[in-house]
């Protein structure tokens, strides 16, 4: 009997999906501590801004009654713009009244003189008083004051000479030389005119004279002043001048 040998073929060890067995005990990797997550709360809303206070454009103890808008347009430029003066106005008062139908309005045209020229606002603010505006400073006219020229026996007011008569100028000559003092009715009858004079007046004709050359004194009638119950008298102004040469020309 004949035995025949077979060659034996090597078989091929596939490789294990198995996790490798190690033996003894592996090292264990360290715990970490738990750490609880922070707990985020939601955030507040915001508060609302407060509303601001309102603002007073008035003092204290007043009250806005309404204002003033000034409208600084020419008949030209209103021209050049295609409207007339009327129409712009009634559109303004229109628009007034739907915004504030208890609104009242009162409309007035400021005049200047042609060709004044100035921007058209500020002649319209200076013509309807606005006291914002500065008013054009009008120069005063001097005052001429009154000369009482006791040489010459007049008595000049600028340069006017006052119509005065002979017995109006002795009657404020009188007067004026006793500057200060009450001359009494009775002494001016005495130094004017004579005991046995036929033309002689009472004390009330005094007082006629007396109205009469204040009359005729104009805006410095004053200068004559009445003491109640006692008579006249004379007050240095500063708008009057008193002219006398040597003696006193008073001849009483």
């Amino acid at each position: 009997m004949t035995i025949t040998a077979f060659p034996t073929t090597a078989r091929t060890r596939r490789p294990s999906l198995q996790q490798p067995r190690f033996s003894g005990t592996a090292p264990l990797a360290p715990e970490r501590a738990f750490v609880p997550a922070p707990r985020i709360r939601p955030a507040a809303p915001a508060a609302a801004p407060a509303a601001p206070a309102p603002v007073r454009a008035v003092p204290d103890g007043t009250e806005a009654r309404g204002f003033v808008l000034y409208v600084g347009l020419g008949e030209d430029a209103a021209a050049a713009d295609h409207i007339e003066l009327a129409r712009l106005v009634g559109e303004l008062r229109a628009l007034t009244s739907r915004l504030a139908p208890s609104a009242e309005t009162h409309a007035a045209v400021a005049l200047a003189p042609a060709g004044a020229g100035g921007r058209d606002v500020e002649v319209v603010r200076r013509a309807l008083g606005d006291p914002a505006v500065q008013q054009p400073a009008v120069e005063a006219e001097a005052d001429p004051g009154i000369v009482i020229d006791l040489t010459r026996k007049r008595v000049a007011i600028g340069d006017d000479i006052a119509p005065l008569t002979y017995r109006e100028f002795e009657l404020l000559q009188h007067i004026v030389l006793r500057e200060g003092s009450t001359v009494g009715r009775c002494d001016i009858i005495d130094a004017l005119w004579d005991a046995d004079a036929d033309d002689r007046p009472n004390e009330r004709t005094i007082d006629v004279h007396v109205r009469r050359l204040r009359a005729k004194l104009g805006g410095y009638a004053e200068i004559i002043r009445t003491v109640r119950g006692a008579g006249y008298r004379f007050d240095r102004h500063a708008d009057v001048t008193v002219l006398a040469s040597g003696p006193s020309p008073d001849r009483f």
